[in-house]
């Protein structure tokens, strides 16, 4: 032991003899920042402060429109400034069948074409509405032995004195806009909720949110079709094609995008949508809610958790990716691309780079009227829509309201009776936007 003990002794002090012999540690100068404070950012904090900036906008001219036949997300279709008065006033109002249910939700924006407002309603009935506020003629997308709870309604376009009808029932149907008699009816075997796309001779459609469709507009025949990838965490709804010339594309529920030539459907370029908001419920949904646009040679797509893209329309190539998800489509104009954030801002970006001009504040979640909950639900706002020269943005907490598109200061509010649950749409110097209840409404 006595042994033992020594050598412990003796290499305690060479121990301590070489630790005096090395060099004290040099600290170096600067500011020290803790490891979790450099790799914080916007992805794990929600969104970044930016400064608002005030710039000229350039809207394109006021346009004396008769029609929104079908989802401005195509250039062909979309009215860049619909003529419409400053102050918007209560004209009438008309229920279009059921309104929002637990399990049955209104996902399918008017359209306007021939003096008539098309809609469906919750439990999947198609009514066509005139400019006055009468009804014409309705009829059910439901098939005999389902029940209406059993999928969700579809979209809807005009072109030619017909109207094309998705379902989630898995039908794509022609029926004449004057009547409502069916012309033709194609099955899927899959659910198509999303609307349609009607041009040169074709109707595209997403359908199962996995699954895109060309359709021969005459006699209902597929033309060609071609397969994207599903997902579960997806939301109510697929995207509408945007269509110009030469290309369609396509979004599908897995976060994919797709252009591919329209009229023989050879597939171009497919770009994936990734990234989220880390720590928010949101991110698990990849969803695209920022349905493609297209304006010149670029598509805009965004996801329901944090990511917005500029793609080339022709290559598929990313031209500049902004932190924001976009629960709508964007509305491009001027030079900049406007739209509803995942996290409820109204937000205006520079089309050219993507940097942030202005984002302002939307509604979020109803008043906790429960102390043992922290949220009760949240509001939904749907746009914008440019037109009278001001952005349109329609609320589920009961207001329309108008934003200057140059600084996005609030202009105007109108109240609608039980919120909106599908965006606006505007057509001879009128707005039409359906409330959750199921009613038309109509200012002009």
């Amino acid at each position: 032991m006595a042994v033992q003990t020594k050598l412990l002794v003796a290499g305690a002090v060479v121990t301590s003899i070489l630790a005096g012999c090395t060099d004290r540690e040099i600290i170096l100068p600067g500011e020290r920042v803790g490891v979790r404070e450099v790799l914080q950012d916007s992805e794990t904090t929600g969104a970044e402060t930016r400064e608002n900036t005030t710039r000229s906008a350039n809207l394109p001219a006021i346009t004396n429109n008769a029609s929104w036949a079908q989802s401005h997300v195509s250039p062909f279709a979309r009215v860049s400034n619909a003529a419409l008065s400053a102050n918007l006033t209560p004209v009438w109002s008309t229920s279009i069948g059921q309104g929002d249910k637990r399990r049955a939700r209104i996902i399918t924006d008017p359209v306007v074409a021939d003096g008539r407002i098309f809609t469906i309603d919750s439990a999947g009935r198609v009514s066509a509405t005139s400019t006055s506020g009468a009804a014409l003629w309705s009829y059910s997308l439901v098939p005999l032995r389902d029940d209406a709870s059993d999928a969700l309604a579809g979209g809807l376009a005009y072109n030619n004195g017909r109207l094309y009808v998705t379902s989630g029932f898995g039908t794509v149907s022609a029926v004449d806009a004057a009547t409502g008699q069916e012309i033709w009816t194609q099955r899927l075997q899959t659910s198509a909720t999303g609307a349609p796309t009607v041009f040169g001779g074709l109707v595209y459609v997403v359908a199962g949110d996995s699954t895109a469709w060309a359709i021969e507009e005459d006699d209902g025949r597929v033309r060609w079709q071609t397969d994207g990838l599903g997902d579960v965490g997806n939301v109510a709804g697929a995207a509408p094609p945007a269509v110009n010339d030469r290309h369609v594309v396509f979004a599908f529920g897995s976060g994919a995008v797709q252009g591919a030539f329209r009229q023989g459907g050879l597939n171009l370029w497919s770009a994936d949508i990734v990234g989220a908001r880390r720590g928010f419920a949101i991110s698990l949904i990849d969803d695209i809610t920022g349905y493609p646009v297209i304006d010149g040679q670029t598509a805009y797509a965004g996801n329901h958790s944090g990511r917005l893209v500029a793609l080339n329309v022709n290559s598929g190539e990313r031209l500049w990716t902004a932190q924001d998800g976009a629960l709508n489509p964007v509305w491009p104009a001027g030079g900049s691309v406007y739209f509803v954030s995942d996290l409820n801002q109204l937000i205006r970006l520079d089309a050219a780079d993507g940097t942030q001009i202005w984002s302002v504040d939307l509604p979020g979640y109803e008043p906790v009227r429960r102390p043992q909950r922290r949220r009760d639900s949240a509001f939904t706002n749907h746009g914008p829509i440019l037109a009278g020269g001001r952005l349109i943005v329609a609320s589920s907490d009961g207001l329309i309201r108008s934003f200057d598109p140059a600084s996005g200061d609030l202009l105007s509010q109108t109240e609608i009776r039980g919120g909106a649950t599908t965006r606006p749409v505007v057509a001879g110097g009128t707005l039409y936007v359906v409330s959750t209840a199921g009613v038309l409404h109509a200012y002009r």
